[in-house]
């Protein structure tokens, strides 16, 4: 956990600045530029080639011009908006991760936009909607890209070793002890204590809900009987010796996908990127399907990953520059140019098949329907409400989950330390937790 970070919460609940249920910022600065001119808006942001697609906006609006400021992803970034806010000069938009938006309102730092974002909501699927509206009424960003989880299998050798792809959790159990009795030298797949993210898309599908919160109180349920049921069943797998425990994202995770010793992967839309990178020799091997379900018949799943365009509550030009992300990120010609130079899965329902998403990844090319099977799943998502302290929850997870797995111990203690850890941050910075 970033320092920063943790500050910025202290300082937030020290001086009461928990708006979610009364908005953010000072409405005096929405502007409607009824002075007229030239709106000037500055645009904090990751995403690759994104000058390429404002350039569209700018000459389309003259006299609103947006500037793009490359930034760092993650935590980075985040500090350096909270930072502006603070100092009275930030960026009147920048990027975030659907999981920081509650720290970015419980800082006055991103403004309530409901006014002028009504007429784009049906545009984007209610879980994914709901990542923004932090389960109160009111909008706190533009959805831009979301992370909907399926299950990635190498299809070669599934049939080669007479499997079938599982369509519920018992089922992927099942095919784990059969790939150990018929290959010992493979799994199925592994469990990461080192992504939280993964972990908690996971638990979105079986139900779980984190956060809530009502007015400004703050309720945590890390501790729910989805997340048990979810670390339960991983633990067993783990416990059995029927999947490997160690951590994703490492040379070694590479180098098991790329020969063969990993051959299943639960994982989000963006993971033929990853595949192509660390398993270049699997290209056309691989074959995507829905998650398996916890009951036969369902259809859900949840989320890894996505972030969304909001506007600074001390923006002097709110109004100008909700319209611009509403545009960035539904405009077909944009987001066009989002999922072409940027490489985005967008958020929006109606880019999701067709356009720059004609074609399945060149990394899937065996898979013709792969973004129409995706839109379906991307549908199935789940709604979460992320809470202000998130990554107080995401480092006590791999700590926890790393112990639980060293101790050989139940992963259901690994969560009850995810719970404890993010109520008592939450009470220590000031929030009222119900």
């Amino acid at each position: 956990m970033k320092t920063t970070l943790r500050t910025s919460l202290l300082a937030a609940a020290t001086a009461g600045a928990l708006l979610l249920a009364a908005g953010c910022g000072d409405d005096s600065g929405s502007g409607d530029n009824k002075t007229g001119g030239k709106v000037e808006l500055t645009f904090w942001s990751w995403v690759p080639g994104l000058d390429k697609v404002v350039e569209q906006w700018n000459t389309a609006h003259p006299d609103i011009h947006v500037t793009v400021s490359k930034q760092a992803q993650g935590d980075e970034e985040i500090t350096k908006v909270l930072t502006a806010n603070k100092a009275g000069n930030p960026p009147d938009l920048f990027q975030a991760e659907y999981q920081v938006l509650p720290t970015l309102v419980s800082n006055g730092a991103a403004a309530d936009i409901k006014q002028y974002t009504s007429d784009v909501k049906g545009k984007f699927a209610p879980g994914v909607w709901s990542t923004i509206t932090l389960g109160t009424d009111a909008v706190y960003a533009v959805p831009q890209d979301s992370g909907p989880m399926m299950l990635y299998y190498r299809a070669d050798l599934f049939t080669q070793l007479g499997l079938k792809v599982p369509s519920t959790w018992d089922e992927f159990a099942q095919v784990a002890k059969q790939v150990r009795q018929k290959d010992p030298k493979k799994y199925l797949t592994t469990f990461s204590a080192g992504d939280p993210g993964w972990f908690a898309g996971l638990t979105q599908q079986a139900g779980a809900k984190w956060f809530g919160v009502a007015g400004d109180t703050w309720s945590v349920h890390i501790d729910d009987a989805a997340t048990k049921k979810v670390a339960d069943f991983w633990g067993g797998l783990v416990a059995s010796g029927d999947i490997d425990d160690a951590p994703m994202y490492t040379p070694e995770w590479n180098k098991q996908l790329n020969d063969g010793t990993l051959i299943a992967w639960p994982s989000a839309i963006w993971a033929p990127g990853v595949l192509s990178g660390n398993a270049p020799d699997t290209a056309g091997k691989w074959a995507m399907a829905e998650m398996p379900q916890w009951s036969a018949g369902e259809h859900k799943t949840g989320s890894w990953g996505g972030s969304s365009t909001a506007v600074a509550a001390k923006s002097k030009h709110i109004a100008e520059a909700s319209q611009f992300a509403s545009w960035l990120n539904t405009d077909p010609a944009a987001v066009n140019g989002l999922i072409t130079t940027g490489g985005i899965y967008p958020a929006a329902t109606a880019a999701q098949t067709g356009g720059a998403l004609a074609k399945p990844p060149a990394f899937f090319s065996n898979q013709t329907d792969f973004y129409t099977k995706a839109q379906e799943i991307a549908g199935t998502a789940s709604g979460v409400t992320w809470g202000p302290n998130v990554n107080v929850t995401y480092a006590t997870y791999k700590d926890a989950f790393a112990k639980a797995i060293t101790d050989k111990s139940p992963f259901g203690g690994a969560v009850d330390a995810m719970q404890k850890a993010t109520v008592d941050d939450l009470k220590k910075n000031g929030f009222k937790v119900s």
